[in-house]
């Protein structure tokens, strides 16, 4: 069985295939939008990070502990997918997720070959579903794995800003570790929870529009 805080802290590491290099987390088209204009306000990253954590990401984190719970309970993980969808308007979004949860899962099936006895082979899955099964297997915890989805999200919304905008990255790391109480909300929140229908249902909708937008930019440096 592999050490569950290695997995935690391998899984969260940008140079994986999966990595924030190819996302920003929404980052991009918000940019794009006004936020932090000129790179002036770049406090707004942070609000920006810290919304998404109250919302986007809650449904994110969510899916992925009941995923993590189904598969350890023999009932088959992809119940939580219409979930995840109802809670995820934007099919931008959710296509971005799919990606995602792709490349997560021909990872896993490298690394961990368990998994693929609970999700079906290089197939299109929202990545919070995938990322709860490979907890499953990998012996994560529900806390764990919420606040590596929730570090993930957070971590990749900052490393973007140093691509998108004037940054100092030590600047940028102290927006991460402001950002460290939110994520322990995002765990409080999520981490007993063990049903389909108790996964949050946290709107967003300007990060819905600015995925949508992005979707059909002819020019941009990240795909989400």
């Amino acid at each position: 069985m592999p050490y569950a805080e290695t997995v935690a802290l391998m899984l969260a590491d940008a140079r994986l295939p999966t990595g924030g290099h190819t996302q920003s987390a929404g980052l991009e088209p918000a940019v794009r939008s006004g936020l932090a204009a000129d790179g002036r306000a770049l406090e707004e990253v942070v609000g920006y990070a810290r919304d998404r954590l109250r919302t986007v990401v809650r449904v994110e984190a969510g899916t992925a502990v009941v995923a993590r719970h189904l598969a350890l309970s023999g009932v088959d993980p992809l119940a939580v997918v219409d979930h995840w969808a109802a809670r995820t308007p934007s099919a931008a979004m959710r296509a971005a997720s799919a990606r995602m949860g792709r490349g997560y899962l021909r990872l896993a099936e490298r690394l961990w070959p368990d998994v693929v006895r609970h999700l079906p082979r290089d197939t299109e899955l929202a990545r919070p579903v995938v990322l709860g099964v490979i907890a499953a297997v990998t012996g994560l915890d529900p806390a764990q794995v919420a606040r590596l989805a929730a570090y993930d999200d957070a971590q990749t919304v900052v490393a973007a800003s140093l691509k998108l905008l004037p940054v100092d990255p030590a600047a940028a790391a102290g927006w991460l570790v402001e950002l460290h109480p939110h994520i322990e909300l995002v765990v409080d929140a999520v981490a007993g929870l063990t049903e389909p229908h108790q996964i949050p249902a946290c709107g967003a909708p300007m990060i819905d529009l600015w995925a949508e937008q992005h979707a059909t930019a002819k020019m941009r440096l990240f795909h989400a």
